[in-house]
């Protein structure tokens, strides 16, 4: 299995060192450079089976000869044994033929749990095999932060920066990433929006000198290692509602597109998904673009599902260079059309993307209506990411069964909740100290040599 950049110009890798490089050199990012297919039997053969079994299924094609069958099913076991549900990644009903898959029984109570507790078991035996030592630089709107802490704080062959929009992440999030302990885990907040975050942490990857100074490894969802682990809940979810003798639906609340990507990852695998519905907030880029073929940032507007306000959503390259045949010449130049304000997408590929996905847009109001009106009516409390995703899937039911994607424990937004509900939803018991520890933070400019020379500072300490 070999990885290949989405702008052409990298050299092809294994599964392990695309994982460890996270962004490729010339700018892109790594994709399989072919997807693996399950048939239906295989497919059918997953229920009843365990989310570890699944998940090994699913993705052991993927990994080549990096691992041995067995220290894949152990960093497997691993990763999710901390779990408080024993099927990982439940699913419930919440209405006629539309059900909820929750994704938040993870560590930090979010979706990024599935993925980076997979990924801290993958590095940490990479990096013990191999005697390196790395420096993880991450951008986040709230929840790969405290994932990637999560996996990471207390190991002795890494360091990890994590960069978040000052002011921008709810109070949940910014504490579960400057209240761990370990003088391995750097807190970082900045100046600006996620996009700035983002920005800065691709500009370190490209900046030759820095990357190879500090062997600088990417855990965001532009690390292939990531979509990969996020694949996994399609299959298992779709499983349990009859796949793959029937169809299903999902719609996914995304803003970086990893989350829905993983999505089309599995149905090119073989997992019958009839429709893949991309749910935005008022953030709307995404809708935008598939609405009208146009990529046109138009600036970030703050809002109650924080994870979401993005405008350069980096996974929505790795589908372009789909739509494009492949052709990474072509998405390299709309990637550098991009630094402008955006692009254009031409018309054969812009069908692909609308033969492939589906969309719709939540506004602020139609969020914490989509949060009152869910508990009232069908009992089930949701964090205003789930919101927009439960609003927009209502536009696409039919007769396929929709699965809306939960992204997010309900107290990690206690404000946004109560505000629609009057209901503070309680942290789990082993957070419930959550208020009361001591956070460690360093507030930085958006300043590349600024922040640079800080990591460098911290690592040589």
């Amino acid at each position: 299995m070999r990885y290949i950049s989405t702008r052409g110009q990298a050299p092809a890798l294994t599964f392990e060192q695309a994982m460890m490089t996270g962004l490729a050199t010339d700018g892109g990012l790594y994709v399989p450079e072919t997807v693996p297919t399950l048939t239906a039997d295989q497919i059918a053969e997953m229920a009843g089976q365990s989310y570890e079994d699944i998940a090994f299924t699913v993705m052991r094609p993927f990994i080549g000869d990096t691992f041995t069958d067995q220290e894949f099913r152990d960093m497997i076991a691993r990763a999710y044994a901390g779990f408080g549900h024993v099927a990982r990644a439940p699913l419930v009903q919440i209405a006629p033929n539309h059900f909820l898959l929750e994704l938040f029984h993870g560590p930090t109570l979010a979706f990024k749990d599935f993925a980076m507790q997979l990924i801290g078991q993958m590095f940490q035996a990479s990096l013990t095999r191999s005697g390196n030592r790395i420096t993880i630089v991450g951008a986040t709107s709230g929840d790969t932060g405290s994932a990637a802490i999560e996996a990471f704080r207390g190991l002795d062959n890494v360091d990890v920066f994590i960069l978040f929009p000052h002011g921008r992440v709810s109070e949940v999030q910014r504490r579960q990433m400057t209240t761990p302990i370990e003088a391995n885990v750097h807190a970082l907040a900045m100046d600006g929006d996620f996009d700035d975050c983002q920005a800065m942490l691709k500009d370190m990857f490209n900046n030759t000198d820095f990357r190879e100074g500090v062997r600088l490894a990417g855990v965001n969802s532009i690390n292939w290692g990531r979509v990969l682990a996020q694949v996994v809940y399609y299959f298992s979810s779709a499983v349990s509602l009859g796949a793959p003798h029937r169809e299903v639906s999902f719609t996914v609340p995304t803003g970086n597109f990893g989350d829905i990507f993983a999505g089309y990852i599995a149905k090119q695998m073989g997992l019958p998904i009839k429709d893949l519905v991309v749910a935005t907030n008022q953030n709307d880029i995404l809708h935008r673009t598939l609405e009208t073929g146009a990529y046109t940032k138009e600036g970030v507007t703050p809002s109650i599902s924080p994870s979401m306000d993005i405008q350069v959503s980096s996974n929505f390259e790795r589908a372009l260079f789909d739509a494009y045949g492949r052709d990474g010449e072509t998405v390299a130049a709309q990637m550098d059309d991009l630094k402008s304000g955006g692009f254009k997408i031409s018309q054969g590929a812009y069908q692909y993307l609308r033969d492939t996905f589906l969309s719709g847009r939540a506004s602020e109001d139609e969020t914490s209506a989509a949060i009152t009106r869910y508990l009232a009516e069908h009992g089930e409390l949701l964090c205003p990411h789930s919101a927009v995703g439960v609003d927009v899937a209502e536009d696409h039911l039919g007769d396929t069964p929709m699965i809306t994607l939960a992204t997010a424990h309900p107290a990690k937004f206690p404000d946004a909740v109560n505000a629609a509900t009057s209901i503070s939803p309680p942290l789990p018991a082993r957070m419930a100290d959550l208020y009361d520890r001591d956070e460690r933070v360093t507030r930085v400019v958006r300043d590349f040599d600024a922040v640079s020379t800080l990591i460098k500072d911290r690592i040589a300490q």
